[in-house]
Formats: C-alpha cells, sequence, structure tokens
C-alpha cells in the first residue's frame, strides 16, 4: 500500500503538471497570433521581423520556426534538418513525464495483486495457527488482502486514462506544429525580394 500511495502521489502531480501544461497554457505552445504573422512576414519576404517575431512569442512553435528561418539563406535541405531537429526537442517538452504515467498505470495493479497475494498468504498462515473455525477472522484476513487490489486499480484506471488523454493531446499539438513547419519550408526559399523603401531618382 505504501508503493501503491507512492505511485498515486506521482501520478496526481505529473497529472497536474500536465493540464497547466497542455490545456491551460497551450496557447503558449502554438500562439495563434505568431504563426499569422509569421505567416505574413514570410510570404513578403520579411524574414528579419518573421525572426523577430518568433523571438518574442517565446513558444514551442517560435522556437521551431526560428530554427528554420535562421537557416534561411542555406539549402532546403538544411532548413528542413534544423526544422526537424528543433520539431524533436520541443515534441519531447510535450510528451514529458509521460512514459513515467504509463508506468505508473502499468505498475499499480501489479503492485495491488501483489499485495493480494502476499495477504492471502498471510491468512493461509493465520488459517494453519488457528484453523478455519474462525469465519471473522478469514474474512478480515480477506477483506485486507483485495483491498490492496482495489488501491492498486483505483490509481491505474484513471492513470492509464489521463495518458492516452495527454499523448493524444500532444500528437495533436506536434501534428499543428508540423504543418507550420511545412508551411515555412515551402515559401522561405520562394519568398520574395523585401520591398526596398528607398526609389531611385
Amino acid at each position: 500500500m505504501i508503493f501503491i500511495l507512492i505511485c498515486s502521489i506521482i501520478a496526481l502531480a505529473i497529472i497536474c503538471e500536465r493540464i497547466w501544461v497542455l490545456l491551460v497554457r497551450h496557447k503558449r505552445i502554438i500562439p495563434a497570433k505568431t504563426l499569422i504573422e509569421v505567416k505574413h512576414r514570410v510570404e513578403r519576404g520579411e524574414i528579419d521581423d518573421a525572426r523577430l517575431a518568433c523571438e518574442k512569442s517565446a513558444s514551442s512553435l517560435g522556437r521551431i520556426l526560428l530554427a528554420g528561418l535562421e537557416s534561411a539563406d542555406a539549402g532546403r535541405e538544411i532548413i528542413r534538418e534544423r526544422l526537424e531537429d528543433r520539431g524533436v526537442r520541443e515534441s519531447g517538452e510535450l510528451m514529458r513525464y509521460l512514459n513515467v504515467l504509463s508506468t505508473v498505470a502499468g505498475v499499480a495493479p501489479l503492485l495491488g495483486l501483489l499485495g493480494t497475494v502476499t495477504g492471502m498468504i498471510r491468512l493461509f498462515g493465520v488459517i494453519s495457527l488457528e484453523g478455519p473455525g474462525n469465519p471473522a477472522s478469514m474474512a478480515t484476513g480477506i477483506a485486507e488482502a483485495l483491498i490492496t487490489t482495489a488501491a492498486g486499480l483505483t490509481v491505474a484506471i484513471p492513470s492509464y486514462v489521463a495518458y492516452r488523454y495527454f499523448t493524444s493531446r500532444a500528437e495533436r499539438l506536434v501534428g499543428e506544429m508540423e504543418e507550420s513547419a511545412l508551411f515555412l519550408l515551402e515559401h522561405i526559399q520562394t519568398r520574395p525580394e523585401p520591398a526596398s523603401g528607398d526609389e531611385e531618382t
């Protein structure tokens, strides 16, 4: 039960942290305003302004796009590599702690089953000493043994549901960032030259 309690504390902490990052602060991951501004700047060939917009956003999407914009004058493959490298790092941030949550969801019921087995072993030890003539003692022992299984499942089920939900949510955000990166890749090398403010007289 002590280990199951520890698992429940870990799961609760991760769930709260992921709710904060993926749900409450999701606009800091893919800010719509930054995305629109960067697309507009790239289409007009204003790469420096697009970089500035990415730096100001301080978001996952901004860091990915900035990696591509910093290589705007390089070849297509180099830009793609920079976008992919940064994308992997940012997706890793979105998936942070989810493997731990998955592990808790898998381990908690096993700990419950282990507690049940050891409880039954102790129960049979009591029966061997006192005999089967005390139903109250047997019922108490069985109840104590099954409590660990119930506790393990109580921790495992919400942990697994949360793991699946957060994974789906993170993958959706990663997909959106990939679409934006592909847009940047397609337009960054076909961008027009920025308009000059000075006209020849």
